[in-house]
């Protein structure tokens, strides 16, 4: 599926809802989904990595319905590689 097909999807199902709970709430849900990413990440196996990243991401594509961003226009950033200095794979200094 595309990022803009999953976007659309999302809004379909869920901008209502996510409307009604405003973005504060909506942001709240997901940074506790960072969260629970960060513990599958520290203790979980595959699946539950697979489900939060799932988690995180639909809840990342609710804010941007939310906020009226475009998934696919903020990311075309990268579709060149490195939006700072241009190149794939990224040779900024690492920090």
């Amino acid at each position: 599926m595309e990022i803009s097909e999953f976007q659309q999807v999302m809004r379909r199902t869920y901008v209502d809802r996510d409307a009604r709970r405003g973005r504060d709430a909506t942001f709240r849900w997901f940074t506790e989904e960072v969260g629970e990413l960060a513990k599958a990440m520290r203790t979980g196996d595959q699946a539950d990595r697979e489900h939060e990243f799932g988690d995180v991401l639909a809840w990342l594509t609710s804010l941007a319905n939310l906020e009226g961003v475009d998934l696919a226009t903020a990311l075309a950033r990268y579709a060149m590689g490195c939006p700072k200095c241009g190149a794939s794979p990224c040779t900024c200094e690492f920090r």
